[in-house]
């Protein structure tokens, strides 16, 4: 309980960090406001086409008797909605970071120099390289959500069950993969690759839920979402700061090969310093 409140503790002063320079916030609202109007745009376009591509693909429920094709048609397009109001939910992080990753990565050093004094970790790569790194990270925790993303749904049809527990518990999974998709911006300049990030955040869970829950309720609404990414995006790197002061949290993260341009990193007391690998 007491990492459930530290992880939304790190959410406000994110975004007490970005109301108080009002600039850095203001840029760093592009990319969402981008994303928004495409996912907007794509939403609109199911509404208005997806019945018609339902009748497209069930062409045997064509002499059905009334009223179960349209009863069945029906059923199809609103699980189809529903299911793309979910991959919107999931994927808008991962598209927003991806599409502002130069504003983001910005952000993040921003906050980094401000704590610091002046000490940025740096990657060392070009940003064509980073955009890759990003990319390629984003595609492999969208299908891990994906997955449980169907699980859940499937789960959705059971009696009381799927009518209480699992949003609830649809709501964590989301925030936890909000999480790493938001302290990935700091950690990827501190060369900690994927698989470790989720190594560190699952022996943090309570952390990353109270972090990331609070958020997947408010992108429900599109705006929100949009207001608060760039404070997700500094209390992320706040909390990413802390947890490399953490002895728990760096000894969670495994140790990978050595890079000629090393990073810092969370390790432990033993391990030896990680720099990127590719």
């Amino acid at each position: 309980m007491r990492d459930l409140g530290a992880g939304f503790g790190y959410l406000m002063k994110g975004q007490r960090w970005v109301a108080q320079h009002g600039k850095r916030y203001g840029w760093s609202l592009l990319p969402g406001l981008i994303t928004l109007v495409l996912y907007a745009v794509a939403l609109v376009c199911l509404g208005v086409w997806g019945d018609d591509a339902i009748t497209w693909v069930t062409p045997f429920a064509d002499d059905w008797s009334s009223p179960w094709s349209g009863l069945f048609r029906g059923f199809l397009t609103a699980v189809l909605f529903a299911l793309a109001l979910l991959l919107a939910v999931l994927t808008f992080t991962a598209v927003t970071l991806l599409i502002g990753q130069p504003f983001y990565e910005s952000l993040s050093e921003e906050v980094d120099r401000a704590e610091s004094g002046g000490e940025v970790p740096e990657s060392g790569l070009p940003l064509w390289r980073e955009l890759w790194i990003s990319a390629r990270d984003s595609l492999r925790i969208l299908a891990r959500a994906a997955l449980w993303g169907l699980l859940l749904f499937a789960l959705g049809f059971v009696p009381f069950v799927g009518q209480t527990v699992i949003p609830v518990l649809g709501f964590f999974v989301t925030g936890f993969f909000l999480t790493e998709e938001l302290t990935a911006v700091a950690l990827q300049r501190r060369g900690v690759q994927l698989r470790d990030r989720l190594t560190l955040l699952r022996s943090r869970k309570g952390l990353a839920w109270g972090f990331g829950a609070p958020l997947a309720v408010s992108f429900l609404v599109p705006f929100v979402a949009v207001f608060l990414m760039p404070g997700a995006v500094a209390g992320a790197t706040l909390m990413v700061r802390d947890l490399e002061g953490d002895p728990e949290a760096r000894g969670a993260a495994p140790t990978t090969a050595p890079h000629p341009h090393p990073a810092p990193h969370i390790a432990g007391a033993d391990e030896t310093p990680r720099g990127l690998t590719s």
